[in-house]
């Protein structure tokens, strides 16, 4: 397999000039590029520039994978509206995670490496697309992004047995954080042990009632802060505002510690939906399989009985398609005698139908690959 990487990045907040679109063609001439958006692929040579500098310098979100199992997924944020102590309690334990500054911004660049995953081509171009709106829930303040990477580490075993979980779920998943497990090879059944529980707040957001409670606490000279910053026409108020609300309201709610169930608790209860979906896999498959002999046995009655009143001109039959000298023609021989070993069971003549098989035998002793076909007929 010859090596294969995809190189994607977009721009959310702001589109890219003519002249940004100028410097970043010259760091690939077969680069796909548009006013939002940089893509490549190589299958050969490499990418000449640094994804850490465009990202700084351009894009909000990029994505990178490789055939070999390499993924990296990179989300930039605005500095002001990144909670670094609140997102720390998700990132201790892991080094697949990494904050780094970007002036005014911080980059989040999450990444694993030597996954042993489907391999992905450019047909697989969407997922970018997929994991796009992670980062405008992070900036609404649904932080179960990091809950994903905190199992990524529970994974590897780089978190203790007794350690609790970040917050006490992250049930029901969107679309973006089912894409997000995927890409990265979260196991699946750590990832639905996991979503078993809701987080504190609701992963849509708080409701308008609640909301609207949180907003008419805030002060005369915080409301004000916030409509000229609207006014001013600055990116991402409705978000900032959301998390502000989202992050009062969880401050209103306790949990207790016994209410958080540890990384060894949610292997456990992995174990056990993996055992129940291999269970239900197995009696699915067998009934498919009792549904398929079903349906294989009643179309040989139907082609035992065509046999039964074409007489003797099946074996005429048999003798000419072995003539044919040929693997169809072979094929279709061995079929008509397997449904002449059938009829002759129900019609209580094996004797009969073993002498003239081993006359055929005899007869085509030459022919070994057609002989081979018969074995199943004893």
């Amino acid at each position: 397999m010859s090596e294969y990487q995809c190189y994607e990045f977009q721009a959310v907040d702001r589109p890219l000039s003519n002249a940004d679109r100028q410097v970043l063609r010259g760091l690939s001439s077969r680069a796909r590029i548009t006013a939002t958006s940089f893509t490549n692929f190589y299958e050969w040579g490499d990418f000449r520039g640094d994804p850490d500098e465009l990202m700084a310098r351009w894009f909000d979100l990029h994505l990178y994978f490789a055939n070999w199992g390499s993924r990296r997924l990179m989300i930039k944020l605005p500095a002001k509206l990144v909670d670094r102590d609140r997102i720390g309690t998700f990132l201790a334990a892991t080094d697949d995670v990494m904050l780094e500054d970007a002036g005014e911004n911080v980059v989040i660049s999450i990444s694993r490496d030597e996954l042993e995953l489907e391999y992905l081509d450019d047909e697989d171009s969407g997922w970018l697309a997929a994991l796009g709106p992670l980062r405008a829930d992070l900036l609404a303040g649904d932080l179960r992004l990091f809950y994903l990477t905190w199992l990524m580490a529970v994974e590897v075993d780089a978190i203790e047995p007794d350690a609790p979980e970040p917050m006490p779920g992250i049930g029901p998943l969107t679309e973006a954080l089912e894409a997000f497990a995927a890409f990265f090879g979260i196991d699946h059944d750590l990832v639905q042990a996991a979503a078993e529980r809701s987080a504190a707040t609701a992963p849509d957001g708080p409701s308008p009632d609640m909301a609207r409670r949180v907003v008419a606490a805030m002060s005369d000279a915080e409301k004000t802060g916030l409509l000229m910053r609207v006014f001013s026409g600055e990116p991402n108020m409705s978000a900032e505002l959301r998390a502000r609300i989202r992050e009062r309201l969880e401050a209103e709610t306790t949990i207790s510690p016994g209410a958080l169930r540890t990384a060894a608790d949610l292997q456990a209860r992995a174990e056990e939906i993996r055992l129940a979906r291999e269970r239900a896999e197995a009696e699915l498959a067998e009934k498919q399989r009792r549904l398929q002999a079903e349906a294989e046995e009643k179309a040989r009655d139907v082609r035992v009985e065509a046999l039964r009143q074409r007489g003797e001109n099946v074996w005429e039959e048999v003798e000419i398609e072995i003539g044919r000298r040929n693997p169809a023609g072979y094929d279709k021989a061995a079929a008509l005698l397997s449904d002449l070993l059938a009829l002759a069971e129900k019609r209580g003549a094996i004797e009969e139908f073993h002498v003239r098989l081993q006359s055929i035998r005899e007869r085509h002793a030459g022919k070994g690959r057609f002989l081979e076909r018969l074995a199943m007929l004893g």
